[in-house]
């Protein structure tokens, strides 16, 4: 064979070698269970969890932005959009909680459904955004700290130490120390135990509830219905509907805490079934909560008075009620509390779930024996909030932390739907037994045969539906393909419809023919992919937690997430590019050869796919039996006749 043709074969192998490795799945197995992690969160715990993670900042800082600069009281409907967006993304993460409790949660699904290289982009993604949560709450803490002062904390820092960043978006104005020190107070928290962590949470979780229904039912006390009503406060719809929809886009990420609730799976005592419920239950508490606290503000004050930095303190100022400011002050302290704690265990058991995998160092997934927590991984990465948290603004933290939330998102719920859609070929879950064929008994098949025939259901799994097996292209494709590349394809024209629709609204608005038709295009398009998706037969037989409505939920999941990002700042694409560029480079140098997929067995696979035509590897020639005859020879007929009788 010529060089240059040997060359050639050489960069196609190499070339398919590294598809293979970047597309190969995490497999599920009998010991997944098994965890170095300590199993003891109750569901109780896990919802606290989440409700602590999710209520912290929300309702003190962002409700009075939303109120005065977007929304006006229609900020109420506002929280409820957001909260119907977060929990279509939460019946996601609960399906695949329920069923793959692993510390991972969105990368450790996608690596389950959709591979390797995905799943660490993902889980790259989810360290980013809990990290970058880690320290932007941090700094609201000493904000919140500094404000008691009347900002004597960050005064004095000026005076003595100087500017750090004046005038810039990215750095901090000053250094905060405050933000420094509390961020290592609470990765300690953290390493000293997932049981103490959350009892920890639990305690300053209810707290701040109090100090919540507290200021709820003092609005309540003070309100004044004109805010609502009188055209000349502005009314209801001050921004009209369109502020309101805006006013949602901003709520959203007060809700992106429920996800910590999956993080935590590995360490849950039923994750089966505290996840889904521990997660419905803490969305509706944290949606309620939110809607009282806001139609609370907005019916004390109009909403063109609120203030977007101390909404509730100047609201009970104005009503004369300055007692009840130092309340709300340590109400957000509280609240402030459990949103980082949320933040900083969800990156330590991302990075722990990674690292336990190979595709991040080995060291950072050491769990030390008596406190059964990934400590060396808390350590690290502790200090890269605290030193984010001491130099950089929370404003550049916070939007930078969406983008890789959203796209988690919309991974998992496409997930959703390709693990549905699967054959039973690739299913890798439990399934529920097969339903018996009724005519069996009837046929008088035995109770063997019947034993080995697989049932009807499970077998069209990924397959097109009986009535629709004629369908040209589509009937030639392998089950559970189809749906594969539709939903691959419809996330595709999700993004371009979003594109089009939020970057060239203007050119919508104007009538513009070419803007039309793209749309026209690009919505028929999904259209097409969703019907490819109905069109072959789902799976319904898993035994855990099944979100209903599958693929409507997962497919208006992923549009609502794909228009939020649209939304966000160019520039923070651009980190984002640079931020995955890196976790590229570190996977392709690292992740890829340490893998623990890569050094798993293969023997078994090659027994299975064995056809004759190839030769048997020194690993499966080692499998040969030694075949001995212990009985004397019997003649064909003979040996028939009794093998016959015998399985009667």
């Amino acid at each position: 064979m010529p060089e240059g043709e040997t060359m050639s074969s050489r960069a196609k192998e190499c070339l398919h070698g590294m598809v293979k490795a970047m597309t190969r799945k995490k497999k599920i197995t009998d010991d997944m269970y098994e965890t170095p992690l300590k199993r003891c969160l109750t569901t109780f715990d896990l919802t606290l969890l989440g409700i602590g993670h999710m209520i912290g900042a929300g309702v003190y800082v962002l409700t009075g932005t939303v109120v005065k600069n977007l929304a006006g009281p229609s900020a109420i409907l506002s929280y409820l959009f957001a909260g119907f967006v977060a929990l279509l993304a939460a019946l996601c993460y609960s399906e695949f909680g329920a069923r793959v409790p692993k510390a991972g949660s969105a990368y450790t699904y996608t690596f389950v459904a959709i591979g390797e290289l995905m799943g660490f982009i993902i889980g790259w993604n989810i360290i980013l955004e809990h990290l970058l949560g880690a320290s932007s709450v941090a700094r609201a803490w000493s904000g919140a700290i500094d404000s008691l002062f009347n900002g004597a904390i960050r005064n004095g820092t000026i005076e003595h130490i100087g500017h750090l960043g004046k005038d810039s978006k990215w750095i901090s104005d000053y250094p905060d120390f405050i933000a420094f020190v509390i961020s290592i107070i609470i990765f300690i928290v953290i390493a000293t135990g997932a049981k103490f962590s959350m009892n920890f949470n639990n305690v300053f979780t209810l707290i701040n509830a109090i100090v919540i229904i507290f200021v709820i039912c003092a609005g309540f006390y003070f309100a004044d219905l004109a805010n609502w009503t009188d055209p000349s406060r502005g009314g209801f719809f001050p921004h009209g509907f369109g502020g309101t929809l805006s006013g949602a886009a901003t709520c959203f990420f007060a809700y992106v805490g429920f996800e910590g609730i999956a993080v935590a799976g590995e360490e849950a005592k039923k994750p089966e079934k505290s996840i889904p419920f521990g997660t419905f239950l803490a969305l509706s508490i944290v949606s309620l909560l939110y809607v009282l606290v806001t139609i609370s503000l907005t019916l004390m004050v109009p909403y063109y008075e609120v203030s977007t930095t101390a909404a509730f303190p100047m609201a009970f100022a104005t009503r004369g009620a300055h007692w009840i400011k130092v309340i709300v002050a340590f109400g957000t302290l509280f609240g402030l509390t459990t949103s980082l704690l949320g933040s900083a265990f969800s990156v330590t058991r991302a990075i722990y779930a990674m690292a336990s995998d190979g595709l991040l160092f080995s060291v950072l997934g050491y769990v030390h024996p008596r406190t059964q927590t990934p400590v060396v991984g808390i350590a690290v990465f502790g200090l890269i909030s605290a030193f984010m948290s001491l130099l950089f603004e929370m404003e550049t933290l916070v939007e930078f932390m969406s983008i890789g939330t959203l796209s988690a998102y919309t991974i998992v719920a496409a997930a959703v739907i390709i693990v549905r859609y699967q054959s039973i070929e690739d299913c890798q879950f439990k399934l529920k037994p097969e339903e018996e064929d009724l005519d069996t008994a009837a046929s008088g098949v035995n109770e063997e045969s019947a034993i080995i025939k697989k049932s009807k259901s499970h077998d069209d799994f990924g397959k097109l539906k009986e009535k629709l097996r004629h369908l040209p292209i589509l009937k030639t494709v392998p089950a559970g393909r189809a749906a594969l590349y539709a939903t691959y394809s419809i996330i595709v024209f999700i993004i371009s419809f979003c594109f089009v629709l939020i970057v060239g609204f203007d050119y919508l608005r104007d009538g513009a023919w070419w803007a039309i038709l793209l749309e026209i295009l690009f919505a028929a398009g999904m259209v097409i992919c969703y019907l490819i998706m109905i069109a072959h037969e789902k799976n319904d037989a898993f035994i855990t937690f099944q979100m209903p409505f599958v693929p409507v939920i997962p497919c208006l999941s992923m549009f609502c997430n794909v228009c939020l990002m649209m939304t966000l700042n160019h520039l923070t694409w651009i980190r984002l590019a640079i931020w995955i560029a890196i976790g590229l480079l570190l996977y392709f140098c690292y992740g890829m050869w340490h893998s623990h997929e890569r050094n798993q067995p293969e023997v078994y696979d090659q027994m299975i796919n064995y056809t004759g035509d190839a030769e048997l590897t020194t690993s499966m020639q080692r499998l040969e039996e030694d075949i001995r005859e212990q009985q004397p020879k019997r003649n064909t007929e003979e040996a028939y006749v009794q093998d016959s009788y015998g399985s009667m």
